[in-house]
């Protein structure tokens, strides 16, 4: 019925980081839903069995308090998606009543069991309601003590995914048209010598073998990337502990046709080459063709 094959249900008290768990969650390609009835899902999964990030990654659906009656049989929903759903987590974050007390508080946003009740009487109200959920989770995690770094390692390592490895993107641009906002590290390649000044490389790009050849016979190249690699490796670990997901390392040059062109082309494969999960993107390539 589905060719989705993983499917994380988050649900659990209010204020105890069910958004923040979806965040991280659709941070590493899984499809997000809020505040979804249970009853509603196994349509919704049907609705999105050919959309690439569900099917490549995962759904990730939260369903809370907010359901008021409509959570009713949760338990059977979950039964049924087991039945075709390779892979279905159900995960309860909980808290103290004092540390959700306080984030209400510093957050002043109105409990989802009425206004009429005092915030002690609707945090015992909710436990009440969710007390069949909790029990039949497949993992319940108190967040009173976490910080969101180990909420999210917590997570990955429930998932079988506490050893994913961050997506390199390795891009190439023209100055001339603008700096990558989203880019981790920019390198400045118009120190290389330029193949715009060589009549018969002019009109190629770096994609090319001509171009090529020809940076790697200029001053610097070679020994300005293997500086680039030692750098970029010395990096992504570092990357991976703390969670991030995309790393974005740019080259510019002028006009982003050549030189910038090339490099990308070269670090893309090195790293390649050795494992990573790594995409090449020429920005500029084609945006004025035989300038650099």
């Amino acid at each position: 019925m589905s060719d989705i094959k993983r499917c994380v249900i988050i649900t659990g008290m209010s204020g105890s980081g069910k958004s923040t768990a979806l965040r991280i969650l659709e941070d590493m390609g899984f499809f997000p839903i809020d505040n979804i009835p249970p009853a509603a899902l196994p349509q919704v999964l049907d609705l999105l069995r050919s959309h690439d990030s569900a099917t490549l990654h995962g759904v990730v659906a939260v369903t809370d308090a907010r359901g008021g009656a409509l959570l009713e049989g949760f338990e059977d929903v979950v039964t049924r998606l087991r039945s075709y759903i390779p892979m279905i987590k159900v995960i309860f974050l909980d808290a103290s009543d004092d540390s959700l007390v306080r984030r209400y508080e510093q957050t002043r946003r109105r409990h989802p069991m009425g206004a009429e009740l005092a915030l002690s009487e609707a945090i015992a109200k909710e436990r009440k309601t969710l007390a069949l959920i909790r029990e039949i989770a497949d993992m319940v995690v108190d967040t009173t003590e976490l910080s969101i770094q180990d909420l999210r390692n917590m997570l990955l390592a429930a998932l079988a995914m506490d050893q994913a490895q961050p997506t390199v993107i390795i891009s190439s641009f023209g100055y001339k048209y603008g700096i990558p906002s989203d880019s981790d590290f920019v390198f400045d390649v118009r120190f290389l010598e330029n193949p715009f000044y060589v009549p018969q490389l002019r009109h190629l790009s770096g994609k090319d073998e001509a171009v090529q050849d020809y940076l790697l016979k200029a001053p610097g190249t070679i020994d300005f990337m293997k500086r680039c690699i030692d750098l970029i490796t010395f990096s992504l670990p570092l990357y991976r502990y703390t969670g991030k997901i995309q790393v974005h390392i740019a080259f510019g040059c002028t006009g982003g046709r050549h030189r910038s062109v090339a490099i990308a082309e070269w670090l893309a494969k090195h790293f390649l080459e050795r494992g990573e999960k790594c995409f090449v993107n020429h920005r500029d390539i084609e945006k004025e063709a035989g300038r650099t």
